[in-house]
């Protein structure tokens, strides 16, 4: 008796069952899954149309239609629509932004697969891919909320933890639910090094230890699968080449006033370490920064100060021929276009080639060496200049190879389709929730641990009562304490507190990155010398960046650091229930002076530092 079919599908006269990719009845080598990869590759590749390879080059964001219905999606501001980035302009890498519940979320990507390959002449079909979104910081520049997948604290407190295997754990269980709503590349992790304190990107970071931020991006990459790559894999893109931490005057190149990326102390090659250690194990893919280099020689010869992405030197000369990377170079996001969102603009970060036309740029980018435009949809551009002999077909291809090897090794051309029935099986398990949570509490970093009277405050004793504005009054239930609601009743206060930073708000994304300074203001010091002359003062500041603790550490009986906790995971660590491991991924400056005094590429580099790095108490 036989089996009728999906349309989709087709079967050889000796049985065979296959994927009819483009429609015509016959098991074309690049549809056939017994084939090694490269053969299909240079068999799909011989069949594209220029178009068709002009879109592959391009990764522009999108999010899922809240009903998870195709076709329901919010209108991006100065954008196509889906139907046209997809269908007409062949773009089959989309970064996921808003994402609906998991079993919606499946229904969305597998309507989006099948009107990728219905419209596609040669069935090519969507790698989504994912900034960061297992932890608590909501950037829609740089990483998302947990929301449906388990939540972990950011990777400075992995960096905190130091322990790879707990590494390998997250990057597995994030594997897991990222390919059970069918996201398959990742555009993390971040392996720039944390040495310019007041850089607003260090949370996705490893910390200033370029040997740990190695050993813990192999870890990660395995985790996720990496390499050798297959169908329950996520593709890995490193970032940002070539190190992204020595940021001028601390400030991040999103923004104008950012763009400079500076070595007063000489070490460039410090920062390219992880880049080596991730390139030798084959990683898929790399993005270079928007940063433009100010005074970096190479070999003798001064570097072009444009952006890295736009830098044939870094480009091709360093880490194509020099490390010998032969992976996807993805650029970062929008270096050609302007953005819009939420009512902000932002201008196209073309940092040093800011007089060049749209096309112009595109040129630029492709002959620096880059193989994808991160956050465009303008696959027309990659025609023109083809048609009018600027670029050759042939230098197009390399790039196109590289994009296709990537989606036939994920075997997104044999199975792009996810169980929308098991997404919600398959998200936010309770394991996974336990693990995440444990994580939490691990990271917590004790830098202080003595009151007035010389005596330990922490662990906390079951029972003892505690003021707190800021943990909820179930989370200190749960842990055993005692809630009270004036601070002259309690045996000690706990204070949750934010990194302090300058708020700004002209550019789009602006308001996400926190910048500028690292000294609290006169207000939050005084509330807490308040509170310490009538309570011992347990503080729980969350660095997402170093901040100058000096002014409050005087009126502190304990300081316990995270990096992404819950009340519950604080709490655990505050008990002893779980013990709190966690080392500084970072040094704390003792003032903003010394931080203005430093060296943006030298890890540690202020001076009388509060606390230095890997700092950290046992309970």
């Amino acid at each position: 008796m036989s089996v009728e079919l999906a349309p989709e599908f087709q079967r050889t006269p000796d049985g065979t069952v296959f994927r009819d990719l483009n429609g015509n009845g016959i098991m074309d080598p690049y549809e056939n899954p017994a084939l090694p990869v490269s053969e299909r590759v240079e068999d799909l590749l011989g069949r594209l149309s220029l178009e068709e390879k002009a879109g592959l080059m391009f990764h522009t964001m999108i999010s899922a239609a809240e009903s998870g219905k195709l076709g329901d999606e919010t209108p991006r501001a100065g954008r196509a629509g889906l139907q046209q980035v997809v269908a007409d302009k062949f773009v089959n890498h989309l970064n996921f932004h808003f994402v609906p519940e998991p079993k919606l979320a499946a229904r969305w990507v597998n309507e989006l697969q099948r009107l990728a390959m219905s419209s596609s002449p040669h069935g090519i079909p969507v790698t989504l891919s994912t900034d960061p979104r297992h932890s608590f910081i909501e950037n829609w520049g740089a990483s998302f909320t947990a929301d449906y997948f388990s939540a972990w604290p950011e990777p400075l407190g992995l960096a905190a933890v130091r322990d790879e295997q707990l590494v390998r754990e997250f990057a597995a269980i994030a594997r897991a639910e990222y390919t059970a709503i069918g996201i398959r590349a990742a555009l993390h992790p971040t392996i720039d090094l944390a040495t310019e304190p007041r850089w607003a990107r260090q949370y996705s970071t490893f910390g200033q230890d370029n040997d740990l931020v190695a050993r813990l991006a192999l870890a990660y990459l395995d985790g996720f699968k990496d390499q050798p790559l297959g169908a329950d894999s996520v593709a890995c893109m490193a970032k940002h080449f070539p190190g992204g931490g020595p940021q001028q005057d601390g400030e991040d190149p999103h923004f104008p006033y950012g763009r400079e990326q500076v070595y007063p102390g000489d070490m460039f090659e410090h920062h390219l370490e992880p880049f080596k250690r991730v390139i030798a194990a084959g990683v898929t893919a790399i993005m270079p920064y928007y940063g433009m280099p100010v005074g970096l020689e190479l070999d003798g010869e001064p570097v072009e100060e444009v952006g890295f992405g736009f830098n044939r030197q870094i480009i091709t000369g360093l880490l194509r021929e020099k490390l010998g990377y032969d992976g996807v170079v993805c650029t970062d996001w929008s270096l050609v276009t302007e953005s819009r969102l939420h009512g902000r603009q932002l201008p196209p970060r073309a940092w040093g080639v800011e007089h060049l036309t749209e096309k112009e740029r595109v040129l630029k980018v492709i002959e620096a060496g880059c193989d994808q435009f991160g956050g465009e949809e303008c696959p027309e551009l990659v025609v023109e200049l083809v048609r009018e002999g600027q670029l050759t077909e042939e230098r197009i291809d390399v790039s196109v190879r590289r994009l296709l090897k990537v989606k036939f090794e994920l075997g997104l051309f044999d199975n792009p389709y996810v169980d929308e029935d098991a997404a919600e099986e398959r998200t936010g398990l309770p394991e996974y929730v336990a693990a995440g949570q444990l994580a939490q509490a691990r990271s917590v970093t004790v830098l202080k641990n003595i009151s007035g009277s010389g005596a330990a405050v922490l662990p906390l004793a079951a029972g003892v009562r505690v003021y707190s504005d800021e943990v909820s009054p179930e989370a200190l239930a749960d842990a055993g304490l005692l809630q009270v609601t004036e601070p002259a009743e309690a045996d000690v206060a706990i204070v949750r507190i934010a990194a302090p930073f300058e708020f700004r708000d002209h550019y789009m994304l602006e308001s996400s990155f926190h910048a500028g300074s690292l000294e609290f203001d006169a207000e939050t010091v005084e509330k807490v010398r308040q509170l310490a002359a009538l309570v011992p003062v347990v503080l729980v500041p969350h660095l997402d960046r170093p901040a100058v603790l000096t002014p409050l550490e005087p009126h502190c009986a304990a300081i316990a650091a995270v990096y992404g906790a819950s009340d519950t995971a604080v709490l655990q660590a505050l008990t002893g229930t779980v013990p709190p491991e966690g080392r500084l991924p970072f040094q704390l400056p003792r003032s903003e002076a010394a931080v203005v005094a430093s060296r943006p590429d030298v890890p540690g580099d202020t001076k009388d530092a509060l606390y230095e790095c890997g700092h950290g108490l046992e309970l």
